[in-house]
């Protein structure tokens, strides 16, 4: 971790407001005046959905709202920073030095294939970019010297399938960031959800075709071996713990009934809530593949995605204050109980988590629809979503000035983190 370079102190300015407190009415006074360009932008992808790592209107929309960003030229923006359809817009205070306190919002902006904005991704990406320009607009007004700081806005492509937020950390992009910030669109406010470690597996059958009248003993038959796998699977069940999920399909199981398919093929998803159990999880799994192929005489190819999505590590010191910022905007959050029994699914700022310190809180939007229905991509698309959208975005801006200008807040931030990542026995990869 970077040392902390020296912060101007904030005290009392008028009529009974400290300074940090003008500080956050100016970042949300901010944000709202920038609300019209900003619904703008969260339209502009919301119109256009985009697959993972095919999200090029996208990515001209967001980098290019930056780069106009008045005064001109005043985001230094890297097109196609590191991957095609990501990007990176740095902001700096004239005071800033290279021990500068670094930090950084994520944009999302991926779309779901046949219901497109699903998940309200153009929804993450206003947030994001809200949240810098309210962090910035409150450093422009600091009175005297504004403090060292420097603000990276990364877009991020490819969350609902590929992962490129780990694309991006493999190529160092989150190296030098102290703390990142961004928001997921919900049916509730929670500052804090146990989203999951996630494992994708594509598993392969090769068998022997034959006329399934004439001869059928000379066949192999490889859909035989995917059926015995998903009732194996289905089987295992109920030895699993109840927070483990394992959800597949079997995307090819021949091509007409009276030929002994000589070829199928399943996907399947394998969710716990830590990557300890998800080995533990996954090492079961590829039993159950490699077993139905011994039953049926077939060949097997068990290939791993990617990437593995990582659980998020929870950071209480950081989500504490976003609540705080969040309920004097008039944020109703569920409670801690609710919050950390709640389910939820998996993201690859998960791996983020166990890189930097951050938050992905969940924000409701106006809706009761759920994500990953059409539904969803209307109201993620509506006025009505703007307001809680905004909001958030604010509260996200004011933690942020929380962050910069309480060291001790910092500091337990910093040690959270730590606590976490030993307890996942995952400190050495960030020493």
């Amino acid at each position: 971790m970077k040392p902390e370079g020296e912060r101007p102190a904030v005290g009392v300015a008028c009529d009974g407001f400290s300074e940090l407190e003008l500080l956050k009415l100016r970042a949300a006074e901010r944000i709202d005046e920038a609300a019209e360009r900003l619904g703008a932008l969260s339209q502009a992808i919301w119109s256009e959905p985009e697959l993972a790592y095919e999200e090029h209107r996208a990515h001209s929309v967001l980098a290019g709202f930056f780069e106009q960003e008045p005064p001109a030229a005043s985001w230094v923006v890297q097109q196609h920073y590191q991957l095609p359809t990501a990007f990176r817009a740095e902001w700096e205070t004239p005071s800033a030095t290279r021990c500068a306190l670094h930090l950084g919002f994520l944009c999302e902006y991926d779309a779901l294939p046949g219901i497109g904005h699903a998940c309200g991704h153009n929804l993450i990406a206003e947030v994001g970019a809200a949240a810098a320009l309210g962090l910035r607009g409150a450093l422009e007004s600091f009175p005297g010297p504004p403090p060292s700081v420097k603000i990276s806005v990364l877009g991020t492509p490819a969350e609902e399938d590929g992962g490129g937020k780990i694309d991006l950390i493999e190529a160092g992009a989150f190296k030098n960031l102290d703390v990142v910030f961004m928001a997921h669109p919900s049916q509730e406010n929670a500052a804090y959800l146990p989203d999951v470690a996630e494992h994708d597996v594509t598993v392969k059958y090769y068998g022997k075709a034959s006329h399934a009248a004439a001869y059928p003993w000379e066949g192999v038959n490889a859909l035989d071996a995917a059926v015995l796998a998903y009732n194996n699977l289905s089987v295992l069940r109920q030895q699993m713990k109840p927070t483990w999920r394992v959800h597949g399909i079997i995307k090819n199981g021949g091509v007409k009934p009276n030929i002994i398919p000589s070829y199928s093929e399943l996907i399947y998803y394998f969710r716990a809530p830590s990557l300890k159990e998800l080995q533990v999880l996954t090492k079961k799994a590829e039993d159950c593949f490699r077993s139905a192929a011994l039953a049926t005489g077939c060949t097997v190819e068990i290939k791993g995605g990617a990437h593995d999505y990582y659980n998020v590590l929870p950071n209480k010191s950081l989500w504490k204050a976003y609540m705080e910022n969040g309920e004097k905007l008039g944020i109703e959050f569920i409670s801690e109980d609710t919050m950390l029994n709640d389910t939820s699914g998996s993201t690859d700022f998960g791996n983020v988590s166990f890189v930097v310190p951050g938050i992905h809180p969940y924000f409701y939007i106006g809706s009761n629809a759920l994500n990953h229905t059409e539904e969803y991509t209307k109201a993620a698309g509506s006025q009505e979503a703007q307001f809680y959208t905004l909001r958030t975005a604010k509260a996200l801006a004011m933690t942020a000035l929380d962050v910069i200008f309480k060291p001790e807040l910092l500091e337990r931030i910093r040690e959270d983190f730590k606590l976490k990542l030993q307890e996942e026995q995952f400190l050495n990869t960030v020493e």
